[in-house]
């Protein structure tokens, strides 16, 4: 019976030693991770990290390349999630504003002035919100693994400084590919223009498009106080968490560890995405603004008044949303944000 019981023992061991094997060679020698951004941006940095975790503490099972600038569906940024779905793209660290047009729930966060301040974004992404939120994407044929942040969108132009919503006043104001992005501008008396990041930065430099609104990282990295941009306005009235996600088929084709250790290496590379996205934004004396206004670009605060004045412009536009999105979860995130801990 000892000699039987070894040599299953012998049997099932080197059953499971060949399953190894024979799944480490359905691998792919490298995965196509998709980015908006590169690494010279904390979008960008962050798919660096998770690749670089992935591939060592993988041992090399798994090695990840980095294809930014949406480059896997030709600078589409709104064609990502379907082809991330579609399998054309194994992994990626998207934007809830480019998937939103096909997972509307992550409208939430593009509700005008839903957040006024970092905690109020971590209340959500890191509470039952972030869970309702990813028990969608993974209904809808993603696996999603962890949060990051692209940030605050503050708003920038070449024209006058925007201290009320009257000076955005026909303004051509560059804007991601979303319909609540134009109905936001547009009740703003703004003239909203989809496109592209790779078509916005010559459309700003030639004057084609009179602003922007991006995240202060952006700004900074992408240079655009060297194309006329010279007005920057702090209103912080959206913010763009990013959400690391694997294909369902490659993630499937995983042993279980390995998808243990990939989801791990996401979890930690966002925590230091956030980290990187919010360093000199912060702090109390705002390191990255003053950068900003060395450049000789004109910043603007909004007063609480001022702000509001915004806020009330554009809530027409926030009780339409809230339908569409979904009154219960907005609902949920409302509450979630007024019991938040600043």
């Amino acid at each position: 019976m000892r000699f039987s019981f070894t040599f299953k023992s012998i049997l099932v061991a080197t059953a499971i030693a060949i399953a190894t094997v024979a799944s480490a060679q359905d691998y792919k020698s490298e995965y196509k991770m998709s980015l908006v951004l590169g690494t010279a941006f904390p979008w960008g940095k962050g798919g660096e990290i998770w690749a670089d975790m992935v591939r060592e503490r993988t041992a090399g099972r798994i090695n990840i390349k980095l294809y930014p600038g949406t480059s896997l569906v030709q600078g589409d940024q709104t064609r990502e999630f379907s082809a991330l779905r579609q399998g054309v793209i194994d992994m990626a660290i998207g934007s809830t504003i480019n998937w939103s047009p096909q997972v509307k729930e992550l409208n939430l966060f593009s509700m005008p002035f839903l957040m006024p301040d970092f905690q109020a974004i971590d209340a959500l992404t890191q509470g039952e919100v972030g869970k309702d939120l990813f028990s969608i994407l993974d209904k809808a044929g993603v696996m999603p693994l962890a949060w990051g942040e692209n940030g605050f969108r503050e708003v920038s132009n070449s024209k006058h400084a925007i201290k009320k919503p009257e000076d955005l006043k026909g303004m051509k104001i560059r804007v991601v590919g979303s319909p609540l992005f134009l109905d936001t501008f547009t009740a703003l008396g703004a003239n909203p223009t989809q496109m592209s990041w790779a078509d916005a930065q010559p459309a700003l430099a030639s004057g084609a498009v009179d602003g922007q609104e991006n995240p202060m990282a952006i700004f900074t990295a992408a240079k655009l106080h060297s194309v006329g941009q010279k007005h920057l306005t702090m209103w912080g009235y959206v913010a763009d968490p990013l959400i690391f996600v694997v294909n369902k088929e490659i993630w499937n084709s995983w042993t279980e560890a390995d998808r243990a250790i990939v989801k791990q290496a996401a979890i930690d590379a966002g925590k230091q995405e956030i980290t990187i996205a919010r360093t000199g934004l912060i702090e109390a004396d705002k390191p990255v603004q003053k950068q900003i206004e060395g450049l000789g670009v004109t910043i603007t605060t909004l007063t609480p008044e001022e702000r509001d004045a915004f806020v009330k412009a554009t809530r027409s536009v926030y009780d339409k949303w809230k339908a569409q999105i979904g009154t219960g979860l907005v609902e949920k995130a409302e509450k979630a944000i007024a019991a938040r801990t600043k």
